[in-house]
């Protein structure tokens, strides 16, 4: 076994780190965040999915200007630790660990309930051992799995679109912008559609496995959030068209409900089909990106120095694999946290709040510091604007992290 000094293997092309970025954001959340989002916002629904893009811009362009500097595994971990102190790395990186730890357990009862509703545990618990196997293998068997999942979703997801605007129940007068849900609804609506966005940084993360980081990641992480906005936009067109805010809000399923309504009930099980798959390639690239912050924080001794380990062969951090998979089978197990989405989002707006300021002290001129102002300013007002619980629940977590780090600082100093 080598140990934390060991480097993980450059084997990324921009194509593979767009994939992986594609894979991390067209997954179950699009399914899934549909439906919450225009209960809250009503006829503002494609007003809250343009204010998540923003700032899902600025958080893009920020992570990319840093993951081009410091191109190491963990993301905004390193950004932070390297720009503005140990403190607000550390902070950023149990965000992102804590949040998306419960994701991963999150997309995996998705995949149960869509694949075997009866036995969605089991199935979860399966699902999480069947794709550490495949991250421990290396991270180019994950890039060629996640290419393939990326395809299916996006046919799926194109056949909705084709259904729902070529049926007659498409309405182009259900497209109507308004505010009907009130700016509140709107900005809640973006919070919670920002979950459905978050994984561009997966590129970040894995900075240290992809060639020549310094033009890939900069080419990648715009490129892969640029086509999933696209793709975004016109399933929220289609599926409001027929559907309707009003409807959509009360949809468990969106999607399914949509083709169903468009008169083509037997397009149901292709778009559950596509869910299970979406979700399994949000799964695969959250222990990507997990494990490799792990990786980092061990590193540093944040956390057990013994998670640094890189296999000799595979080129992986196994030992972060191996915990992170252990962790969410057991989550999968025994709860239900198919409602984190709300704590998700307040943890990962954390984490990108860190990386805007990070990237606010890579220059001095207006037009670069606009960028990570607008990003910070957003992710603290989506971060709030998400509901009560998420908030409190987020809040509560990231208190627990900063006691840890003090205590943790004064045993170090005795």
């Amino acid at each position: 076994m080598t140990g934390s000094g060991a480097d993980l293997r450059r084997t990324l092309g921009t194509g593979d780190a767009v994939v992986i970025g594609l894979g991390s954001m067209i997954g179950a959340g699009i399914f899934a965040a549909l439906g919450p989002a225009a209960r809250a916002a009503g006829s503002g629904l494609l007003l809250g999915l343009a204010v998540a893009a923003v700032v899902a811009y600025c958080n893009a362009t920020s992570s990319a200007r840093l993951a081009a500097l410091y191109p190491a595994s963990g993301g905004t971990y390193v950004y932070g630790r390297e720009r503005l102190g140990p403190f607000w790395g550390y902070l950023a990186g149990w965000s992102f660990v804590v949040g998306k730890t419960a994701s991963c357990a999150a997309m995996a009862l998705t995949v149960g309930a869509y694949v075997w509703p009866g036995q969605a545990h089991a199935v979860a618990v399966a699902s999480v051992v069947a794709l550490t196997a495949v991250n421990y293998g290396g991270i180019q068997k994950s890039a060629w799995l996640t290419r393939a999942i990326v395809a299916v979703v996006l046919a799926v997801l194109a056949s909705v679109v084709v259904v729902c605007l070529g049926s007659g129940a498409s309405e182009a007068g259900r497209l109507d912008i308004g505010v009907s849900g009130g700016v509140s609804g709107v900005l809640q609506a973006a919070g919670l559609l920002f979950f459905a966005f978050a994984g561009y940084a997966r590129i970040a993360t894995l900075g240290e496995e992809v060639r020549d980081p310094a033009r890939t990641i900069p080419r990648a992480i715009p490129l892969a959030l640029g086509m999933t906005l696209v793709v975004y936009a016109g399933v929220a067109v289609a599926v409001l068209s027929v559907l309707g805010a009003a409807a959509l809000g009360r949809a468990d399923a969106p999607l399914t409900e949509a083709v169903r309504v468009a008169g083509v009930p037997g397009l149901v099980p292709v778009v559950r089909m596509g869910a299970a798959v979406a979700a399994l390639g949000s799964l695969l690239a959250l222990i990507l990106g997990v494990s490799r912050t792990t990786l980092a924080m061990a590193r540093d001794r944040h956390l057990p120095g013994a998670l640094s380990a890189v296999h000799p062969r595979f080129q992986v951090p196994h030992r972060a694999e191996l915990a992170v998979g252990a962790v969410v089978a057991v989550l999968a197990a025994t709860v239900d946290v198919r409602g984190a989405i709300g704590f998700s989002s307040f943890g990962v707006l954390a984490y990108y709040a860190v990386a805007n300021a990070s990237a606010w002290t890579l220059g001095s001129a207006p037009a670069a510091r606009a960028v990570p102002v607008v990003g910070l300013l957003g992710c603290v007002v989506l971060a709030f604007a998400l509901p009560g619980v998420s908030v409190v629940a987020g809040a509560g977590v990231l208190a627990v992290g900063v006691v840890a780090y003090g205590v943790r600082r004064w045993w170090a100093g005795r």
